[in-house]
């Protein structure tokens, strides 16, 4: 109260040119004695038109008035582990399939990898343990598994080459646009949930051509349907690549944008 009767009286001050001086003790809750120089338009009304005070501004939600996002920086967290995870079945999945030649088991492993692709994702959200680390490590891990399960179905027959060209010719693409923003300092996009949709269909999808990479009748029953799935997958995972576009320009404009505020020379 007398913080504001303080500040009143300054406005006043400002308002009508005249001096004025308070007789009473400020801060106590008592309001303060004022004197009007004679002469001034105020000296009629200063005592008759009270001042409006501002109503206070209630505290924001939790006491701070501030999000906490310390938890971003967290290292050791379910989801994370789970994306580091992925890299190291990538090299079960190798072994098996090119070192013990055992198909099966190597397909198990693959799709149990693309699993976990979800899993992560899922994990993060519902323990509310995503973190800026988590934000670069699953993706990174998603190109990662996709490009080297590609490649080696491919080099084992499953897969004609023209398709793996395809699947790795847009990560090799997105992945280049996401390093170059990266590097001129532009805001980072998050990875869209098409793209995801994408990703993980193709995750299964070519485990299931491996699977089917046999004379067997049933193999090629699984060939047949793997190739109808593929063409959702392959048309989210290309929509999601025209979709980053826009976000790209976006996020040049912002940089080059002058900061909000700030007056011009």
């Amino acid at each position: 109260m007398g913080s504001e009767t303080a500040a009143d009286g300054a406005a006043d001050t400002a308002a009508t040119g005249g001096t004025l001086g308070t007789g009473g003790t400020l801060g106590t809750g008592a309001t303060a004695g004022t004197e009007v120089t004679a002469g001034t338009p105020a000296a009629a009304t200063a005592h008759a038109a009270p001042t409006a005070h501002a109503a206070p501004t209630a505290p924001a939600a939790g006491g701070a008035g501030t999000v906490d996002d310390s938890g971003l920086d967290r290292i050791w967290t379910v989801p994370n582990l789970l994306s580091v995870g992925r890299l190291a079945l990538v090299g079960i999945f190798l072994w098996l399939l090119f070192g013990e030649h055992e198909r099966i088991a190597a397909t198990v492993v693959l799709m149990v990898t693309g699993t976990t692709d979800f899993l992560d994702g899922y994990v993060a959200r519902r323990l509310h343990q995503v973190t800026t680390l988590g934000k670069v490590l699953d993706p990174t891990a998603d190109r990662i598994v996709l490009g080297a399960g590609v490649i080696a179905i491919a080099a084992y027959g499953a897969v004609p080459w023209w398709l793996a060209g395809v699947v790795l010719g847009r990560e090799v693409v997105v992945s280049a646009a996401v390093l170059a923003l990266a590097a001129i300092g532009a805001r980072r996009i998050d990875v869209l949930w098409v793209g995801k949709a994408g990703t993980f269909g193709l995750m299964g999808c070519f485990p299931l051509f491996l699977l089917g990479d046999s004379a067997a009748r049933w193999a090629r029953d699984v060939r047949d349907v793997t190739w109808v799935l593929l063409v959702p997958a392959l048309a989210f995972s290309l929509t999601a690549a025209l979709a980053y576009i826009p976000l790209a320009r976006r996020a040049l404009a912002e940089r080059s944008a002058p900061p909000t505020g700030v007056a011009a020379s």
